[in-house]
């Protein structure tokens, strides 16, 4: 057992990437990661429909005179999620758009309620991978500021759903434009560009949350490198996803909930990959903190006084000496002699 820790030692030593995905790995874990994930999961998927039946009301009303921008921006939700998720949410947004002017204070209210559990409980998990202490902070001061980070990454999504929307309408405007509608090599670059687009969209997204929902922020310098692995790794899991979720689905337990499963799996591993992406991005060289060198303790100055009631032996022996010499000069000296 010795001699595999020391070689694992020494892989660590000699690469720097591994140990860096080690020191994520055993923040993950001290700061409870799975637990928090869980815990988002179970808000992710309370809020899911409350939210996106009141963000669709509302963006069905907004846009109930462009209903090409609005069908854009619903299959950029649906490309959002892997699978048969796509159309799940698609079911969810139709029925928004559909019950928009039945809305009430009461849908508002549930979805304030899951929404800030949520938000609560995925900005403590992401101050924990931080390695940040929980404040504790004032009730009514602390939902205010979950209200605004929902509020605030709200207005994310929408501008990187609105971007990819926007871009790939546009891309494909173009290619009607220029003549090369359905030509081959067009169509890649197309592809391609859609998902340069989306990675930017994602990029952006997860720059904000690593940097701002955090109760206490960081810099966005810090978050940089963390947001890009990040939308990479987001585009990937959608792709695995897509088979995985398959597979889930498919299953006798699948077949008993149907896609509640699926949006419960994919709930989970995406807030777990959020909160390890998180620990990585706060265990780098450059933010972790400076270890601070102890100042030495203060010099206490205390000056000896010492009172006696005669001289010490040193002085006794002094004066004696003195007085003998001072005796043998006086004898020695001659009297001068009368003129």
């Amino acid at each position: 057992m010795a001699e595999s820790e020391s070689k694992l030692d020494k892989f660590r030593r000699e690469h720097a990437w591994f140990d860096h995905i080690m020191r994520a790995a055993d923040r993950y874990t001290q700061s409870y990661g799975s637990h928090y994930a869980a815990a988002v999961t179970y808000f992710s998927v309370l809020s899911l429909v409350p939210i996106l039946m009141i963000g669709f009301a509302i963006a069905g009303i907004v846009l109930s005179s462009q209903p090409d921008l609005l069908d854009q921006l619903k299959a950029s939700i649906a490309d959002a999620v892997p699978g048969a998720l796509g159309d799940t949410i698609n079911m969810v947004v139709k029925q928004a758009i559909d019950s928009k002017g039945t809305v009430g204070i009461l849908g508002l209210l549930g979805a304030a309620y899951s929404g800030l559990g949520w938000m609560g409980n995925l900005r403590d998990a992401l101050t924990a991978q931080w390695g940040r202490p929980k404040a504790d902070l004032p009730f009514l001061k602390t939902y205010l500021k979950d209200f605004l980070s929902l509020l605030g990454l709200g207005a994310a999504l929408i501008v990187s759903f609105g971007l990819t929307a926007a871009g790939s309408g546009f891309a494909n405007l173009l290619l009607r434009l220029v003549g090369l509608d359905g030509v081959g090599w067009a169509e890649a670059l197309l592809k391609v560009g859609t998902i340069v687009l989306a990675l930017a969209a994602n990029w952006l997204v997860f720059l904000w949350v690593l940097a701002k929902l955090p109760r206490d922020p960081v810099t966005w310098r810090s978050a940089f490198r963390g947001a890009l692995a990040a939308s990479v790794g987001f585009e990937l899991i959608k792709q695995v996803g897509t088979y995985y979720l398959s597979t889930v689905t498919s299953s006798p337990a699948g077949a008993a909930f149907g896609p509640v499963i699926g949006v419960l799996v994919f709930a989970n591993l995406v807030a777990q990959f959020l909160l390890f992406i998180t620990a990585w991005t706060a265990t780098a060289r450059d933010n972790l903190p400076k270890e601070q060198v102890p100042a030495p303790p203060p010099a206490v100055i205390r000056p000896l006084v010492e009172v006696r009631s005669g001289p010490t032996p040193r002085a006794a022996a002094g004066l004696v000496g003195a007085g003998l010499l001072a005796g043998l000069a006086f004898r020695t000296r001659k009297p001068r002699s009368p003129r």
